[in-house]
């Protein structure tokens, strides 16, 4: 199965996340004057960097609208950043044809029921272990890390690997 994953993620030109549970461990947290905050990992933040690096499209899709969401993928150099979008399928699409792409060459993570129809319609389909247990029956790998853990910044690493970048963006960072 694994050989069939790193198949995937050689034509990988794009890779979508989800933003709470991915990106986030899912948790929101509200002050009691309904202040948002939430907790972004630093690694998978150099995640993103690293696949922007070497050429990889990152774009995120939210359900719900944060401007906390906007301010850290805007921080991140994120052009395609998408929320409050519970028809995830259609931000999907416009990505896809924004930059020029065919789902093959598009990767998603997501955690919960409003990603799978993009973890079915990527070429690569990515749950994290967090997720719903729903996502796991069509996704095509899973990550170690749960989401806002690290696991976008996995996800980063095993495209990069795949497509024989991993070293010369490590080096690129000496």
């Amino acid at each position: 199965m694994m050989q069939g994953v790193i198949d995937k993620a050689r034509d990988i030109r794009c890779l979508i996340c989800d933003v709470d549970g991915v990106l986030t461990d899912g948790r929101i947290y509200l002050s009691a004057n309904g202040d948002e905050m939430k907790v972004f990992h630093a690694h998978d933040g150099m995640g993103i960097k690293m696949l922007q690096h070497a050429g990889i499209e990152v774009a995120i899709i939210s359900a719900r609208f944060s401007q906390l969401i906007q301010d850290r993928m805007t921080e991140l150099g994120i052009r395609h950043i998408y929320q409050g979008d519970i028809n995830k399928r259609e931000s999907f699409a416009t990505i896809r044809e924004a930059l020029q792409l065919e789902n093959h060459q598009i990767a998603y993570i997501g955690d919960d029921i409003v990603d799978l129809p993009c973890i079915r319609t990527a070429g690569l389909g990515i749950a994290v272990p967090n997720a719903m247990p729903i996502l796991f029956e069509h996704a095509d790998w899973q990550t170690q890390a749960p989401g806002g853990h690290g696991a976008v910044r996995e996800t980063a690493e095993l495209l990069l690997s795949a497509q024989n970048k991993l070293t010369t963006v490590h080096e690129s960072f000496l």
